[in-house]
Order: C-alpha cells, then structure tokens, then sequence
C-alpha cells in the first residue's frame, strides 16, 4: 500500500510532522498486518482524497479470516474484491487501475462475466484487456445483466450500445453500477440500487443473507451457494461495520471542537425503518424534521486557525437541511398523490438522521438515469436503451432501474440514494459514476432542480459532504 497525503492546514511543524508521521505508521502497520496476520485493527485508518477516511468494528478486530475474505468462487474473487476498505467498502478507479498494472489485468476483479464491458470480449491480451474492461477502469462499473421481467408493461424497442455486445439485446439488458459500500449497513431500508432486496424489517439479516448469496454464485461464479454458516458469518462482519471520514486536511479532527464526525458517532446513532419520514410513515408518530444533520452545529462560529474551513462546513450543513428545493419531475415522489410538486429540501429524500439515506424503501427518478443527461453527468460511455410502454410513453435512458424487477413502466429509470457516509473516500458518484467529484454531484443538482446556487454555496455543500 502507498500513500501520499498532503495537509494544508495551519498547524504548528511539529504537530504536522508528528501527524503525518503516526499517520504513516498506521497505514504501514496496517499493510503488515494484512500480508502477516489475521486481522486489522478495530479502529482502520486509510487515506482519501480528502484526508483520512475510519472504519469502526464494533465487534473489535477486523477478521480476515471471514469468509468476506476468502475465495468462495471459481474466478478467484471475494467480496473484498469489489469491497475494499481504503475504498469505503466499495472501490474506486485509481485504485482499480493500480490493480491493473500490477497484475496486467489479470486481478480478479478483471473477469469477463461481468467485470468486462461485454462478457464475450476478447481478453487475451493486456491491451484487448484495457478495451474490455474501459468501464471498470475509467468508473468502476460492474456489469449487470437481467432479463425484462414477463409480463412487463414495456419493451425495449431500441439499443445503442457502444461495444456492439452480442449479451445485450431486447430481452436482456446490461446495467452498468457501482458496487455499494459493504458498511454501515445498519442504516439500510433497501440494499441494492434497484431495490430487488427490500428490508422488510430489523434486523436486516436475511436481505444482506440472500444478497450474499447472489453474489457469490453470480459475481464469483460459485458452483453451489455458500454454506449457511458462511453466509451469517459474512452478514454478522458487515453489519458491525461503521465507515465515515475522521480526519480532513483543511479542517482537521472531524470530532474537534464539538464536532460528531468519525465512526465511532456514527455507530450510536438510532435508527429504525420510517425514522424522521417525510411522508409520515414514522411509526413512533414524530414529525418529519428537514434538520437530518446536526454533525457541524458547533462549528457554526468557530475560532481559531480553521475556523473558515470549519464555519463553511456548518454552512454546507445548515444549506444540505435547509435550502430551498422546489422538487417537480420525480417518479417515486412526485407521483405520489398530492405530491406533485413537493417544497422540500436535500433532507425530503435523504432523511435518516446523520445517516442520510431514505429511512425507508424509496425508488426515485431524479434524472440519472435519462437520455441525454443533465450537462454536470459524464455517461458518454454507457449504452442507450429506448424503451416503449404499453400506455404510449417512450423513454430513452441508461438504466431502467426498478422496472427490470418489478415489469412496470412506471419505474424505469428508479434507483434509491446510498448512504451519505464516507462520501471521499469513494468517488465516483451515482449509480453510473456520472459525477467525478463532490462538486459535480453538487452541480447535478443545481442544475436538474434550477437551485441557482452561489460559488460559495456550492463550495460550502462539497466541504461538507467530504467530511461525511
């Protein structure tokens, strides 16, 4: 493992030197540790682009004698393969492009089935592999591929598919996701993007049971589904994980001056399926209430040498609970009845406390999805699906989201948000790693809900989503 961390921040030198310096020897203790031992530290720290990203075990140390680590498949793969903790528990492409280097495309990771842009593309040598693998490498994208559902209320009557893939065809669409982050998983009302597990319930167990289970016979290519027992074994690891950023080079210790940043925070905050739900779903009768994060309060009239730094986060905050947004054009809410345009703010939709996702169940269509796309969206790479509905609507987009598993038209295009923890750590961002940076996912929604935003505003909303 290498690292290269640069802070810019007004500390004393001595200070600095001595951070950067037990800084380096956790990553190098931990890098021993995992060539050498049998676990990782309770307490993780890897770096980001933005400082220092934390992954608190409640059950102590981490184990990699999980079957979470170990090769339950036949292509070489686990489910740290496409889940890596100095990734937020999912991976990003710097880190894949390392990977390709040092194997020559050969890493696990790199498998055809659904690793490859088209599963039947040439692979037989390092440049055909650069080509296959384009979208893995550029945006860490895995390939998924499922069948129209029988008896669907639409069809897929055109494909512009840029690797002419012979898989993707009418009756057999290729989806190209990122993989979600295997932690705090605790916080969940769905667990993948198209909602195909849905939790029904707490615990969460059996949903992430028959997710790793999928995954193991399909990404690993298993010949027989994992044992029972290794399966609870992989659910009782992810669901005592809690990742969040620690540490940010302009604004320091994401637990200083009153500060609840970290994951140690982020473990004893309650939670439960309608918790602060905006359309009044919380079973305990409690109102929604827009101020979803109160992470920074403290920093709101900070002093000292960060307190600009520190002050334009609790800005971002205060603007991410507050601001503005009138929400018109989104299946999922906006078709909802009486909802047809909603007066809400960034917390409407994401509204579990501290947390940030949908505290229940929500498959939504804000736009990642659609042909052409917002200009802040980079999916020039994907293919375009026209897809025809029974009632007459024609819809072009990249993505059909949650009608590939329910068969309706009305939810092409629906995906749920993720959890807004360890956001650094694990650009790049939506479904279809559309938005390189945190100022692009910002600018997508600038533009897509004409918020006319300020350059201060914006700035102020990416410094605090990179502390998440």
């Amino acid at each position: 493992m290498s690292s290269r961390v640069s802070i810019h921040h007004t500390r004393s030198k001595p200070l600095r030197r001595w951070f950067i310096g037990m800084f380096l020897l956790l990553v190098i203790g931990a890098t021993i540790t995992i060539h050498a031992g049998s676990s990782l530290p309770g307490y993780l720290l890897t770096p980001d682009a933005s400082g220092v990203l934390a992954t608190y075990n409640e059950a102590g140390r981490i184990d990699l004698g999980n079957p979470f680590f170990r090769t339950l498949g036949t292509n070489g793969r686990t489910c740290a393969t496409c889940h890596q903790p100095s990734d937020g528990w999912t991976v990003t492409p710097p880190h894949i492009r390392q990977r390709f280097l040092l194997t020559g495309g050969n890493d696990p990771i790199f498998r055809p089935v659904d690793g490859a842009n088209c599963p039947s593309a040439d692979v037989s040598t390092y440049s055909a592999r650069q080509s296959a693998y384009s979208l893995l490498l550029k945006k860490g994208l895995i390939r998924v591929s499922i069948p129209v559902p029988a008896g669907a209320d639409f069809s897929i009557q055109n494909i512009q598919d840029p690797y002419n893939c012979p898989e993707t065809n009418s009756a057999q669409a290729a989806l190209y996701r990122r993989p979600l982050p295997a932690t705090n998983l605790g916080f969940l009302a769905t667990v993948m993007w198209d909602g195909r597990e849905t939790v029904s319930g707490q615990p969460i167990k059996a949903d992430l049971a028959q997710q790793a289970i999928d995954a193991t016979t399909g990404h690993a290519q298993a010949s027989a589904a994992p044992s029972a027992e290794q399966v609870a074994d992989i659910v009782s690891f992810e669901t005592v994980l809690y990742t969040a950023q620690a540490f940010d080079v302009k604004v320091g210790s994401l637990t200083g001056d009153g500060a609840l940043g970290g994951p140690v925070n982020l473990a004893g905050t309650a939670f439960y399926l309608g918790i602060n739900d905006v359309l009044g779903a919380d079973p305990t009768g409690a109102k929604f209430n827009p101020n979803v994060f109160n992470t920074y309060a403290n920093w709101a009239n900070a002093t000292g040498p960060s307190a600009a730094a520190r002050r334009a986060v609790a800005r971002g905050q205060n603007l991410f609970n507050n601001l503005p947004i009138k929400i018109t054009g989104v299946a999922g809410l906006n078709t909802l009845p009486g909802m047809s345009t909603v007066n809400g703010t960034c917390t409407t939709c994401h509204d579990t406390p501290n947390a940030g996702n949908h505290s229940l169940s929500l498959p939504i269509n804000i736009g990642t999805t659609d042909y052409p796309a917002v200009r802040a969206l980079d999916i020039s790479e994907l293919p375009v699906y026209t897809v025809q509905c029974d009632n007459g609507t024609q819809l072009r987009v990249t993505d059909l989201g949650r009608a590939m598993i329910t068969g309706k038209c009305a939810d092409v295009g629906k995906l749920k948000g993720p959890i807004l923890r360890g956001l650094a750590a694990r650009a790049p961002y939506f479904h279809n790693g559309g938005a390189a940076t945190l100022k692009d996912v910002v600018e997508f929604y600038n533009e897509r809900f004409s918020l006319n935003l300020t350059s201060q505003q914006k700035s102020d909303l990416a410094a605090f989503l990179s502390t998440l």
